[in-house]
């Protein structure tokens, strides 16, 4: 049985994040504010956060340096069945590289469903951890995302140069 909901704001290179959790597992990771009508429960300073946040804000500062492609945390990913589906799909798209909504709709079995592709990323509440910044139209424009467009672009930036400079 997993505990209360806490979460943890942690200023970021990106600008501050909200990660909330219970003792056991990782729920979301927001920019900015807490999401209206959430219940993210308790504010905790790092150091009396629980283990899974104190690791994801750890994690996180290892990715905007440079240093981690992928993340190991637990998470508790709820959503409609669609929604996992594609986030699931979000997860394995690799560091450094993008899919069109309409590839990812394909790449599930359901090419014509690029939209509802766009509906669920939009939803995503692990945001960087399960990468929908990865994700842009099929024109190769950079679209909607909840911490902003230029975030969006500076992680893109940041991940295309990390992986150029490990061919190397």
């Amino acid at each position: 049985m997993t505990g209360d909901l806490t979460h943890l704001v942690h200023d970021t290179t990106v600008g501050p994040l909200i990660l909330v959790g219970d003792d056991t597992r990782l729920r979301a990771v927001w920019f900015g504010e807490p999401h209206s009508g959430q219940d993210v429960g308790e504010e905790r300073c790092r150091e009396d956060a629980p283990g899974v946040l104190q690791e994801a804000a750890r994690q996180l500062e290892e990715y905007l340096r440079g240093e981690r492609q992928t993340f190991d945390l637990p998470l508790a990913l709820e959503g409609t069945e669609f929604q996992r589906q594609v986030w699931e799909r979000l997860r394995a798209i690799p560091y450094g590289q993008t899919r069109s909504y309409g590839e990812i709709a394909a790449e599930i079995g359901k090419p014509r469903a690029a939209q509802a592709v766009g509906a669920a990323n939009g939803h995503n509440p692990l945001s960087i951890v399960v990468p929908c910044h990865r994700v842009i139209g099929s024109d190769g424009a950079i679209t909607g995302y909840a911490g902003g467009i230029e975030r969006k672009q500076a992680l893109l930036d940041m991940e295309r140069r990390v992986a150029g400079d490990a061919l190397f």
